[in-house]
C-alpha cells in the first residue's frame, strides 16, 4: 500500500446507481505530489435528524421510502432526544423531508451537503491522507486529515472578444513555465501565438491545452462571470461540451439566491470545474480584505504593480481590440497575454493562492469558495457540537430580536492636540469570546436550567465557577466550551504565523476570528441568537468604559474611543521615547487590572490584551460640520518615524494618518484629497500654510487644476431605474449616453458602471462631453472651504477670513 498526502480540490455529490441500486455518490478530486487522484465514495448515506417523539409518525410517513433509523445519544438545543434517519440517495432524503415537513415534523441538519458532512465529521479541511495500491481504483478509500502543504500548478487565462456581435477572438494562457495565445484566423508566425480557423477549433484547442497542461488552479479577472460564462454560452451555441474539468468532466453552474427572473447580465454565477479550482482575482482580493477605489484590472495593476493594460483608454479599448484583430493579430496577442501576466503578478504580489490555501486549511471551505463566513463557522463548529451531544438547529424562520448593539464609540473631544497615544485591544471581540466563554453550546446548556424557573435566575447559574454571565439574561457554561476553544487555537496559530512571517496565514486567521461575532448575529446562521452578539458588544462597551476610567485615574485625558481603541492625550511635552514609556506603562497596568478583575469577579482567565499602538506628535479630532460637537471615526495625525535607510535625507521623518476624512474618501475630488494632505502636513509640521491656501484658490480659478476636479462614482442600479431624486452622477451618465448615441456609438452606462464627471455652470457633465466652464465657486465652497475650516478653526481662523483679501482683489 502507498500512502498519499494531498489537498482537496473539488467536491461533488449526486445520486447514482451502483450494482443496480440507487446510491449517493461523493466525488473528491485531490491534488497529490504524484498527480491528481479521484476518490469516489458509494457507502455514505444522506442524513437528517428528527426529535425522537416523532419516530412513530415519521416511520408511517416514510413507509415506501428506503431508509434506516437509529436512536442516537444526541439532543436538540431544547433538550429533546433525536433519532437519525439515513437514506441511500438524496432523492429518498428529499422525499422524506418534504413529507415530514408537511406533517409539521422538522428535519434537522438536512441542508448540510453530503460531501461537506463527510469531511467535517472527520475534521478534514483541505489536507488529506489515504492509502491505496498504485494504479488502484480509489473506490470508498478512507480519507483522513493530515498536515500537508500543496504546490499547485496554476494557470492564468483571459479571453478577448468583440464588444458587439459576441465573437471570440483569442484565449491567452500564462503559467510559470508556459505562455501562449490561441488566436482565431490567420496571421504571422510568432513565438507564442497559435492560429485556429474557426471559433469551434479555437475552443477545442483551448480545452486540449488545459487537458495537456492539467492545471490545479485557474486564475483570472472577472473570469467566472465573464470569461467562463462567455465560453459556456459559445460552447452551447456550437454544440461543444464545455468539458473543462479533469477526465473531461463538464462544468457545473449555479447562481446566488433565486435569480430565475433576472436578466442574464444581472446574474452572479458560481462555477465548479471538477478537479480544478477557479480563483477570480476580484473576489479573492475582496475575501482577503483588500480595498480599491476600483477593482478594474487597470486600476489594481497600476496600484499594486505600477503598470496596467497595454490599451489604457477604456473609451477606445473595444474599437482598438477589433482593429487589432483585423489588422495586427500579434499586437492583440501581446495585449491578451499581458492581461494574463498582470493577473499572475497581482496574485504573486498579494500571495492570494497561499491565502486561499490557508483559508481552506483553516475552515474546510473549498479553495475557490467566495465569502462563506457562516459555512466556515459551521464546518468548524458542528462536528464538535455533535461530540458534545447536540444536533444543530435549523435556520430561524422568523427570527426575533434581529441585530445587536454596535461597537463602542465614545463621544470625542475635538481639538488640535500634541502628543496623543493610541492603545488598542488586540482582537477585542475574539478575546471577549475567549474570556467570558461565549458559546452557542454553553448558552444551550445554561438555558436548560432556565426552563424550570422562568422568573428567577436558577441557583446553579449563579455559581460563577461553572457559569459566566452575559447580557440579555444570557449565561454560558464554562466547561467544555467549543467556540472559546476554537478561538484560542486560532489565536495561538496566528501568533505563530506572525513569528514565522506567514502573512497569508495570519491574514486568513484574522478574518476568520473576526467573522465569528458577525456570524452569530445574522439570521443566516443556524446558531443565530441576539443574546450571543449582545454579550460580546455590550461587554465590549463595559470594557472600554472601564478602561477609560482606569486611564483617567492615572491623570490622563481620554479624548476618544472607538470599538477597541483608546486615544489618550498627554498634556505635557514628551519625546517619542517618553510617550512610548507612558504607553507601555498604561498597557501593563490596564492588563493587570483586567486579569485580577476577571479572576476575582468571575473566576475567569482574562484573554484581554491591551497593546500600545502609536504616538501621534500632532493629532486632529475635528468637529461635525456646522457644529461644535466632535465627530466619530474621523481624525488625522502625524507620527514621527525613523528613516528606513539610515542617512536617507530624502525620506520625511514622519508619516501622516487619515481616518474617515476627505483624503481617504472617493466621493471627493483628487484635488481636494491632495490639498488636504498638503495643508495638514504644513500645519502639523509648523510650516506656513496661508499662502498655500491662497495660491491653491488662485490656481483653481485660473483653471490650472481642472483635471483634478473630476468626480468618479459608481452607478449601482441600471440607469433606467433612477426615477426620483436623480443624483449628479446619474445626470452625467444620461448626458454621456445621449451624446454617445448621437455620435453613432454604443451607450456605456445603461447597465451600471463608473461615471466620471465635473460640476459646471450648467450642472454635472460627463468627461465624454465636458464642454461647459467649471463652476469654480461651487468647488471652492464644497471641496476646499470645508477642508480648510476643519483644521484652521482650532487656530482661530477660517477659510473666508484667509481668502477675504484675495476675493476683494479679484
Amino acid at each position: 500500500m502507498t500512502v498519499f498526502n494531498g489537498f482537496v480540490l473539488t467536491r461533488q455529490w449526486k445520486d447514482h446507481y451502483y450494482n443496480g441500486k440507487p446510491t449517493l455518490e461523493l466525488r473528491f478530486w485531490i491534488h497529490t505530489p504524484s498527480g491528481p487522484q479521484l476518490v469516489i465514495h458509494h457507502q455514505q448515506d444522506a442524513i437528517f435528524f428528527i426529535e425522537s417523539r416523532h419516530d412513530s409518525r415519521a416511520s408511517q410517513l416514510c413507509q415506501n421510502i428506503s431508509y434506516r433509523r437509529r436512536a442516537l445519544p444526541l439532543k436538540t438545543f431544547d433538550q429533546q432526544p433525536v433519532s437519525a434517519f439515513y437514506f441511500p440517495s438524496l432523492k429518498n432524503m428529499r422525499d422524506a423531508q418534504k413529507r415530514l415537513e408537511k406533517a409539521g415534523i422538522t428535519a434537522l441538519e438536512a441542508d448540510i451537503k453530503a460531501p461537506d458532512r463527510y469531511l467535517m465529521e472527520r475534521f478534514i479541511t483541505g489536507p488529506v491522507t489515504f492509502e491505496a495500491e498504485a494504479g488502484e481504483n480509489l473506490l470508498n478509500t478512507k480519507l483522513k486529515p493530515c498536515q500537508f502543504t500543496p504546490r499547485f500548478n496554476v494557470v492564468s487565462f483571459d479571453i478577448e472578444t468583440s464588444f458587439t456581435g459576441d465573437h471570440l477572438y483569442s484565449i491567452a494562457l500564462y503559467s510559470a513555465t508556459r505562455k501562449t495565445v490561441l488566436m482565431r484566423g490567420n496571421g504571422p508566425t510568432t513565438d507564442h501565438c497559435t492560429y485556429f480557423a474557426t471559433e469551434s477549433d479555437l475552443i477545442h484547442g483551448f480545452l486540449n491545452w488545459i487537458e495537456q497542461y492539467d492545471p490545479d488552479i485557474l486564475i483570472g479577472w472577472n473570469c467566472i462571470n465573464f470569461d467562463l460564462r462567455f465560453l459556456a454560452r459559445k460552447c452551447e451555441a456550437l454544440g461543444i461540451p464545455f468539458s473543462l474539468g479533469r477526465n473531461r468532466e463538464p462544468v457545473e453552474w449555479r447562481t446566488s439566491g433565486n435569480r430565475d427572473n433576472e436578466n442574464e447580465e444581472d446574474k452572479h454565477y458560481f462555477v465548479l470545474v471538477p478537479g480544478r479550482a477557479v480563483l477570480d482575482g476580484i473576489d479573492t482580493l475582496r475575501s482577503a480584505t483588500y480595498h480599491f477605489e476600483s477593482f478594474s484590472l487597470e486600476y489594481v495593476g497600476q496600484h499594486l504593480l505600477g503598470r496596467g493594460k497595454l490599451i489604457h483608454d477604456p473609451d477606445d479599448r473595444g474599437e482598438e481590440i477589433i482593429r487589432l484583430f483585423n489588422e495586427d493579430k500579434p499586437a492583440l496577442a501581446a495585449y491578451n497575454l499581458e492581461d494574463c501576466k498582470l493577473v499572475w503578478d497581482i496574485f504573486a504580489k498579494t500571495d492570494l493562492v497561499n491565502f486561499a490555501i490557508e483559508r481552506a486549511r483553516l475552515t474546510g471551505l473549498a479553495l475557490d469558495r467566495v465569502g462563506g463566513s457562516v459555512a466556515a463557522f459551521e464546518n468548524l463548529y458542528l462536528p464538535r457540537l455533535h461530540r458534545q451531544g447536540y444536533v444543530a438547529p435549523n435556520l430561524p424562520k422568523n427570527p426575533q430580536g434581529v441585530g445587536s448593539p454596535g461597537g463602542y464609540v465614545m463621544n470625542s473631544m475635538p481639538g488640535l492636540y500634541e502628543n496623543v497615544i493610541v492603545l488598542d485591544f488586540k482582537s477585542l471581540y475574539p478575546s471577549i469570546i475567549r474570556s467570558f466563554k461565549i458559546d452557542p453550546y454553553g448558552l444551550a446548556e445554561a438555558d436548560a436550567l432556565w426552563r424550570d424557573d422562568d422568573e428567577h435566575t436558577p441557583e446553579p447559574l449563579k455559581d460563577i465557577s461553572r457559569y459566566s454571565p452575559g447580557y440579555r439574561s444570557a449565561y454560558f457554561k464554562k466547561e467544555q466550551s467549543i467556540l472559546p476553544t476554537l478561538i484560542e487555537k486560532l489565536w495561538h496559530a496566528r501568533d505563530n504565523a506572525k513569528q514565522h512571517n506567514n502573512s497569508a496565514l495570519s491574514q486568513a486567521i484574522k478574518i476568520i476570528m473576526n467573522s465569528f461575532y458577525g456570524v452569530m448575529g445574522t439570521p443566516g446562521c443556524r446558531f443565530f441568537d441576539p443574546r450571543l452578539p449582545s454579550s460580546i458588544t455590550l461587554r465590549g462597551h463595559a470594557i472600554m468604559n472601564q478602561t477609560r476610567t482606569l486611564i483617567e485615574n492615572q491623570g490622563f485625558h481620554v479624548i476618544y474611543g472607538d470599538t477597541d481603541s483608546i486615544f489618550v492625550w498627554i498634556e505635557h511635552p514628551v519625546s517619542n521615547a517618553e510617550a512610548d514609556e507612558i504607553g507601555h506603562k498604561l498597557v501593563k497596568q490596564v492588563n493587570q487590572w483586567w486579569s485580577n478583575h476577571l479572576a476575582q469577579q468571575y473566576k475567569l482567565d482574562s484573554a484581554l490584551e491591551l497593546e500600545y499602538e502609536n504616538h501621534y506628535s500632532k493629532f486632529l479630532m475635528p468637529t461635525m460640520r456646522g457644529s461644535n460637537q466632535g465627530t466619530k471615526k474621523r481624525y488625522a495625525g502625524l507620527i514621527k518615524t525613523p528613516p528606513t535607510q539610515p542617512g536617507n535625507t530624502d525620506e520625511p521623518p514622519y508619516k501622516l494618518v487619515f481616518k474617515g476624512l476627505e483624503n481617504v474618501r472617493t466621493d471627493w475630488t483628487p484635488l481636494a484629497r491632495e490639498f488636504q494632505r498638503l495643508l495638514y502636513e504644513r500645519i502639523f509640521t509648523g510650516q506656513p500654510y496661508k499662502e498655500f491656501v491662497l495660491q491653491t484658490v488662485k490656481e483653481i480659478r485660473e483653471g490650472r487644476h481642472d483635471q483634478k476636479l473630476l468626480f468618479r462614482k459608481r452607478l449601482r442600479r441600471k440607469l433606467a431605474d433612477y426615477q426620483k431624486n436623480i443624483p449628479p452622477h446619474v445626470q452625467a451618465a444620461r448626458k454621456a449616453d445621449d451624446w454617445l448615441q448621437q455620435q453613432g456609438r454604443r451607450p456605456r452606462y445603461q447597465n451600471r458602471g463608473w461615471v466620471e464627471y465635473a460640476y459646471t455652470v450648467r450642472g454635472p457633465e460627463p468627461t465624454e462631453c465636458l464642454v461647459s466652464p467649471l463652476d469654480y465657486d461651487l468647488y471652492l465652497e464644497r471641496q476646499i472651504a470645508p477642508i480648510v475650516d476643519g483644521i484652521v478653526m482650532f487656530l482661530g481662523e477660517s477659510f473666508s477670513e484667509l481668502t477675504s483679501n484675495q476675493m476683494n482683489l479679484l
